[in-house]
């Protein structure tokens, strides 16, 4: 009973928490006793859920096969029912089957394996490029098709979050992106292996010192994307999040202006859609489309 009562407090506890924070109900962000993927926001996203939920139909109907011939092996083959055991030690149809069977359903999901593999490997017609590199430990962001700057991101501290800002997620500078274009994204490193995770985009390459690693993502909807360095990297590889803010593209090309003002002249990079940008006297011959 009292196990009970405990559980039913988590769960309210947990749903006080979604209501009392609007974004992190929002934000395409992993929430507590969440089961299964984060919802795709990306083609690439698409295709990954699309593989995974084959995959798992076919070792579904694996599981409940192998399972059918257990039950029935105890039951027709039992001691009771079969006391005179039969001898029989080869069976060359049984031996084909098993053996050719595993083989075409292995090809049946490298097809897709490779076609996605491919699919998230680069852009053909990118809009943009975005130059990803990884540090210990935090990322720097460079637009080299938007004036050539570039920003650093790192993970907020606990003790100076914000309402609404998510604990070991939330940064002070943002990928800022425009939605609906195609992102080539460039990751290295000057240091050790890091890895750039986006789940709900359908994103993950590795950034490599002394290489240049490309893919590429394209968001479908305006919004806040979380991920983290999914390579251990360090004693503080647990505090490197990503946070990716996608936006019209007309305020894109506002914050690029804006920002790359506020880099040349050192000063701090305003966030999207803030009335920063306004203080920071963007005009329009600023922004470049």
């Amino acid at each position: 009973m009292q196990s009970l009562r405990r559980l039913g407090a988590a769960f309210l506890a947990m749903a006080a928490m979604l209501i009392a924070v609007p974004g992190l109900a929002l934000a395409q962000a992993p929430h507590p006793w969440q089961m299964g993927f984060q919802k795709a926001f990306s083609p690439v996203g698409e295709a990954v859920h699309s593989l995974h939920n084959l995959v798992l139909i076919i070792i579904t109907v694996i599981t409940l096969f192998v399972l059918g011939l257990m039950v029935y092996v105890m039951v027709r083959f039992n001691r009771r029912a079969n006391p005179n055991p039969s001898r029989t030690s080869h069976h060359t149809l049984l031996e084909v089957a098993w053996t050719v069977l595993p083989v075409l359903i292995l090809v049946i999901i490298a097809i897709p394996s490779f076609r996605l593999v491919y699919f998230e490997d680069r852009t053909h017609e990118p809009d943009m490029t975005v130059k990803v590199t990884a540090h210990q430990w935090y990322w720097e962001y460079g637009y080299p098709d938007n004036g050539n700057f570039a920003i650093e991101s790192r993970m907020i501290p606990t003790d100076e979050l914000k309402p609404g800002q998510i604990r070991l997620l939330d940064v002070d500078n943002q990928l800022v992106v425009p939605v609906g274009k195609n992102i080539r994204v460039l990751t290295n490193s000057p240091d050790v292996i890091h890895s750039f995770y986006v789940p709900s985009l359908g994103v993950q390459r590795y950034a490599v010192p002394g290489r240049t690693i490309e893919t590429w993502f394209k968001v479908t909807q305006a919004g806040t994307y979380y991920g983290q360095c999914n390579q251990i990297c360090g004693a503080n590889h647990a505090y490197m999040p990503i946070s990716i803010k996608a936006v019209p593209p007309a305020e894109f090309a506002t914050w690029a202006a804006g920002a790359k003002k506020a880099a040349d002249s050192g000063q701090p990079i305003p966030s999207a859609g803030s009335t920063q940008l306004a203080d920071a006297g963007v005009t329009t011959s600023d922004i470049r489309r």
